[in-house]
C-alpha cells in the first residue's frame, strides 16, 4: 500500500515559494520534529499502484504457448480496430459536447441581450440581470449534482489521467458514471457561464472510452461480458488509456501530433514505437472525425473538413497587398521573451493563490455535508454572472465599427462577417458597439477569436480591466465542484494581455506589429506559466493555428514561461495531484540522490508466503496486513550461520530492522502458531534439521551447496519452533531465498475458486485455473472480507508456485537511487524486491519509496547519520 502525505505546505504567505523548502512530514518524523496545528498536513490517502510489467506465470505460458503468428496478427489487428473506434467515439463526444453548448448558449445569449436591448430604454436592467442568473444557475446545480454522483467529474480530469498514466490507480477514474457526470456536467458548466472550459474534461472523456471499449465487459452493465480477456491486464489498458487521452486532445484543439506528445510528456512512463503509431492513428481518427460532423452541421457542407477542433483559433494572415506587414519579425522576439517573463510570473501567482484556495476547500468545505459542494459552485455561479452583467453595462467603452489607426494594418469589422454577427452594441448608437460587452457576452472561443483577428478594436483600459476579472474569477472558479477545464480560460487571460501589450506598442510607439501575434504569444505565455507544458503545448499550439513560421517564437515563449514559474513553485496539473497525496513519480531524480541506495530507501520488514502455505495462513495474513504483494521465499537455515558470519548485506539489513523488531516477532509468531504442522510428508526433504542443528557440509563453498540443490526449487522450512523474545536478532531475521512475487488479488483469487490440495495428497491434484479466469474480475477483483470462511477448509494447502511471478525485475542493495528510479519508472513497475548477491530477499521498494518527499527525508536521514 502506497502511503503519501498531501504536498500542501507550501504557505501562500511566503508567496509562491518554493516547495522544496518546506519539510515533509517524513522528515519531521525523522528529525523529531513536529508541526504546529496552523500548519497541519491536508488528510493522507492511500493509493495503489498500476502494473506494466507482465505476470509471466503458468497460466500466462499457457497462452504464449497456444498463440500462433496468425493468433498474433488476429490480436493485433484487434488493436487497431480498437484504438480507431477509440478516436471515433472521442470525435463524436466533441461534437456532442459542442453541439449543446452552442445551443444552450446561443438561446441564452439570444434572450438576454435582447432583454438588454429592451431594458436599456425602459429601465428595467434588473430584470435581465434576473434572467441571466436564472439560467446560469440552472445550468451549474445541474453540472454540480452530477458531481456530487460521482465526485471524480469533478475537475478537468488532467491531473487525475496523468497519475494513472504515471501509474498510480486513481479509484472511480475510468468509470462509465464517471464519463456520462463529465461529458454531461461540462456542458452545463460551460452554458452556465462558468469561466471554464471544455478541452481538458475532453481529455478525460476520452481516456474513459480508451479504457472502456478495450475490455469488452461492462462493470455497470453485466450483460455486456465478452469472452475476449487478453486486454484486462494494467499494461494493455493503460496503452489504450493513453491512445483516448491523445485523442481528447486532437479533438478539442484539431491536434493530432499534439495530442500525441502530450501523452507522451505528461502521462506515459513506457513507450515503444509500436504504442506512438497507434496513439498517432487514434489522435488522427477523433480529429477527422470530430472536423467531419462539426463541418457538415455547421456549414452543412458535408466532407468539406473546415473544423478541426473545438477551439477554432481562425487564419493568421495580413492584408493582401499590404507588404508593411509581417506576422512577426526578429525584433518582436525581445517582446515575446518579456512577456513569456511575466506570462510565468503571472501564472505562478495564478497556481500560489489557487492552491491557497483548493486548501481550504479540502479543510471547510469537502468535509462538510454534499450540498454546501453545490452552494458553493452556485455562489461562484452568481458573483460570476454578477461581475460579468454590472463590467459589460458600466465598463465597457463604445467602439466604432472600423478601427481607426493607421490603414497600414487595420482591418475592417465587415471583412469577417462571423466576428460582425458576434458584436454587442449594448447603451452604445448604431455605428459603435460595446467593447467590454462583446468579450464578456460571447462564448469564451468567439471571444479569444476576436482577440486574435480584431486589429485595435478594444481600449487598453477595456483589457486590463477585462484581464483581472477573468484573472481573479477563473482562479476561484478552478476547483469548484463542476466539471471544468483551465486551457481556454488561461488562453483568453493571456490573449487580453497579449492585445494589451500589442496596443501599447502601436499606439504609444508607433510600432508596426501584428497585433494577433501579440494576442496568441500571450495566450501561449499565460498558460505555458500555468500548466508548464513544452514541448506538447508548443506543438499544438502550432497545429491550433495551422502556421508552421509561429514554431520558434511560440516555443521561446514557453520556456522561458515555464522556466520562471518553475522558479516558485510548479505546474496547476502537479500542485493539484501533490494536494490529493498522489505519489507521481518525476521524470528524474536529483544528482545528489544517487548518495542514497536501494538499502538505504527499500522497506525492510518484509510480509511473505512459503510456495506451499496452509489457507488459515493465506487469511491470516491478507486480513492482518494491507500489502498488495507478497515475496515468496523459503528460509535457509542449513546455510544460516555461514551467512551470519561471512555477508555484510546480511547484516546491514539486520541494522535496517532494528527499529520493527517487535513488529517482524509479532508477525511470525502469529504465522507460525497457524502453521503448526506445515509442510506435508513429501516437503521435507531439505529441512528436517532444527535451529540449532549444524550443518554437516559446514566448511563446503555455499555457492556449491545452492548449485548442487538447484533441482529442488522450492524447498520449505517446517517451523516447529514459535519465535520467542529470548531469540537473537539473527534468529529473528534469518535469510529468506526469493522465488518469485505474487499479488494480493492473486492470493484472494486462489482462496475463493478453492485451489487447493489436502496434505496427504500430491500438490499435483490441485486444481488448475486458465489466464482467463485469474483475469476476469479485472479490474475489481474479490476483497479478502468478501471470501466466506465457512467454505474454506483451513487445513488444506495452497501452492502458489503456478501462479506468482518467478522472474520479476529486481536490484541489489547496493544499486544507486538513480539506477532504481530509472528501472522502476521506465518499465513501470508496481514492485521491486531487493534481493543480494546470493539471492536472498532483503528489502521491498514500492512507489512511496521513490517519491521526492521520502527521498530528500531519506537524504536528510543520510546527512544526519554521517
Amino acid at each position: 500500500m502506497l502511503k503519501m502525505a498531501c504536498c500542501g505546505s507550501c504557505v501562500c504567505s511566503r508567496c509562491c515559494c518554493r516547495d522544496g523548502e518546506i519539510r515533509t512530514p517524513e522528515e519531521l518524523t525523522i528529525l523529531g520534529e513536529t508541526r504546529e496545528d496552523e500548519d497541519e498536513i491536508l488528510p493522507r490517502k492511500d493509493y495503489e499502484s498500476l502494473d506494466y510489467d507482465r505476470c509471466i506465470n503458468e497460466p500466462y505460458v499457457e497462452v504464449l504457448e497456444g498463440l500462433d503468428n496468425k493468433k498474433a496478427k488476429k490480436y493485433e489487428a484487434v488493436k487497431w480496430i480498437l484504438v480507431f473506434a477509440i478516436g471515433v467515439s472521442t470525435g463524436l463526444i466533441g461534437v456532442f459536447v459542442d453541439f449543446f453548448v452552442h445551443l444552450f448558449t446561443q438561446v441564452k445569449f439570444k434572450l438576454v441581450g435582447s432583454s438588454v436591448e429592451e431594458c436599456s430604454e425602459n429601465g428595467c436592467l434588473a430584470l435581465s440581470l434576473l434572467e441571466l442568473l436564472a439560467f446560469n444557475m440552472a445550468f451549474v446545480f445541474i453540472a454540480s449534482v452530477l458531481v456530487l454522483i460521482e465526485p471524480v467529474a469533478a475537475g478537468s480530469g488532467i491531473p487525475e489521467i496523468k497519475s494513472y498514466l504515471n501509474g498510480v490507480k486513481i479509484p472511480g477514474i475510468v468509470r462509465l458514471r464517471t464519463f456520462v457526470c463529465k461529458a454531461v456536467g461540462v456542458l452545463f458548466a460551460v452554458a452556465g457561464g462558468l469561466f471554464v472550459g471544455k478541452e481538458g474534461p475532453m481529455i478525460h472523456s476520452g481516456a474513459i472510452v480508451g479504457a472502456g471499449l478495450s475490455q469488452f465487459q461492462s462493470i455497470t452493465f453485466k450483460k455486456i461480458h465478452f469472452q475476449f480477456p487478453y486486454f484486462r491486464s494494467d499494461r494493455d489498458k493503460r496503452d489504450f488509456v493513453s491512445a483516448g487521452a491523445a485523442a481528447g486532445v486532437a479533438a478539442a484543439f484539431g491536434a493530432p501530433i499534439g495530442g500525441t506528445l502530450f501523452s507522451l510528456e505528461e502521462g506515459c512512463s513506457f513507450w515503444n514505437q509500436a504504442l506512438t503509431w497507434k496513439v498517432l492513428f487514434c489522435s488522427m481518427s477523433a480529429t477527422f472525425t470530430l472536423n467531419f460532423f462539426r463541418s457538415g452541421i455547421n456549414y452543412s457542407k458535408w466532407g468539406s473538413f473546415q473544423l478541426p477542433g473545438l477551439l477554432n483559433f481562425g487564419e493568421f494572415k495580413c492584408l493582401d497587398g499590404d507588404k508593411q506587414c509581417h506576422l512577426w519579425t526578429a525584433v518582436d522576439l525581445a517582446f515575446f521573451v518579456l512577456m513569456g517573463l511575466v506570462g510565468g510570473l503571472l501564472g505562478a501567482l495564478f497556481n500560489c493563490v489557487n492552491k491557497r484556495l483548493a486548501k481550504y476547500r479540502m479543510r471547510n468545505v469537502h468535509p462538510k455535508a454534499k450540498f454546501i459542494r453545490v452552494l458553493e459552485s452556485l455562489l461562484v455561479c452568481m458573483v460570476t454572472t454578477v461581475v460579468v452583467f454590472m463590467a459589460s453595462m458600466t465598463l465597457g467603452e463604445c467602439r466604432d465599427l472600423t478601427s481607426p489607426v493607421d490603414n497600414s494594418t487595420a482591418v475592417p469589422m465587415s471583412a469577417n462577417e462571423d466576428v460582425n454577427s458576434t458584436i454587442r452594441q449594448f447603451f452604445c448608437t448604431n455605428k459603435t458597439y460595446n467593447d467590454m460587452a462583446t468579450l464578456f457576452f460571447n462564448p469564451q472561443e468567439i471571444a479569444i477569436y476576436q482577440l486574435f483577428h480584431q486589429d485595435a478594436t478594444f481600449s487598453p483600459v477595456t483589457l486590463s480591466l477585462f484581464f483581472v476579472l477573468y484573472f481573479l474569477l477563473s482562479c476561484w472558479t478552478y476547483g469548484v465542484s463542476v466539471p471544468s477545464g483551465l486551457f481556454v480560460p488561461s488562453l483568453l487571460c493571456g490573449a487580453s494581455l497579449g492585445r494589451l501589450v500589442a496596443n501599447v506598442l502601436k499606439m504609444n510607439l508607433g510600432m508596426h506589429i501584428y497585433s494577433g501575434t501579440f494576442a496568441l504569444i500571450g495566450a501561449a505565455a499565460f498558460l505555458g506559466g500555468v500548466v508548464r507544458m513544452t514541448i506538447s503545448l508548443t506543438v499544438i499550439l502550432i497545429e491550433s493555428t495551422n502556421e508552421i513560421t509561429y514554431g520558434l517564437p511560440i516555443m521561446i515563449t514557453l520556456m522561458v514561461a515555464k522556466w520562471t514559474g518553475d522558479f516558485f513553485n510548479k505546474g496547476i496539473y502537479d500542485i493539484h495531484i501533490h494536494l490529493r497525496g498522489v505519489p507521481l513519480l518525476e521524470w528524474e531524480t536529483e544528482v545528489e540522490m544517487d548518495k542514497l541506495t536501494a538499502s538505504d530507501i527499500m522497506e525492510p520488514n518484509l510480509t511473505y508466503v512459503y510456495p506451499h502455505t496452509r489457507v488459515q495462513s493465506l487469511v491470516s495474513i491478507l486480513r492482518t496486513t494491507v500489502y498488495h504483494a507478497f515475496p515468496v521465499v523459503t528460509e535457509n537455515r542449513d546455510n544460516e550461520k555461514e551467512f551470519m558470519k561471512g555477508n555484510i548485506l546480511i547484516s546491514n539489513n539486520i541494522r535496517f530492522k532494528k527499529t520493527s523488531v517487535l513488529t517482524r516477532a509479532g508477525e511470525q509468531r502469529r504465522r507460525c502458531q497457524s502453521m503448526k504442522s506445515y509442510p506435508s510428508s513429501e516437503l521435507r526433504n531439505v529441512c528436517d534439521e532444527r535451529p540449532g542443528t549444524e550443518p554437516a557440509d559446514e566448511g563446503r563453498d555455499i555457492l556449491q551447496q545452492m548449485l548442487e540443490r538447484r533441482h529442488v526449487p522450492y524447498p520449505n522450512l517446517y517451523p516447529d519452533q514459535s519465535p520467542s523474545e529470548e531469540w537473537s536478532m539473527e534468529e529473528r531475521f534469518r535469510p529468506l531465498t526469493f522465488h518469485g512475487l505474487i499479488l494480493r488479488s492473486q492470493l484472494v483469487n486462489l482462496l475463493i475458486r478453492g485451489v487447493c490440495y489436502t496434505e496427504n495428497q500430491s500438490s499435483a491434484s490441485q486444481p488448475r485455473l486458465s489466464y482467463a479466469e485469474m483475469t476476469e474480475d479485472y479490474p475489481r477483483f474479490p476483497d479478502i472480507h468478501d471470501l466466506d470462511l465457512a467454505l474454506l477448509n483451513p487445513r488444506m494447502i495452497v501452492d502458489v508456485t503456478p501462479y506468482m511471478n518467478p522472474s520479476p525485475y529486481t536490484v541489489s542493495p547496493n544499486t544507486h537511487v538513480s539506477q532504481v528510479f530509472n528501472l522502476f519508472r521506465t518499465m513501470g513497475l508496481r514492485h521491486l524486491p531487493v534481493v543480494n548477491a546470493v539471492g536472498e530477499i532483503v528489502g521491498i521498494i514500492t512507489r512511496h519509496n521513490l517519491t521526492h518527499e521520502y527521498l530528500m527525508a531519506k537524504l536528510r536521514q543520510h546527512y544526519i547519520t554521517i
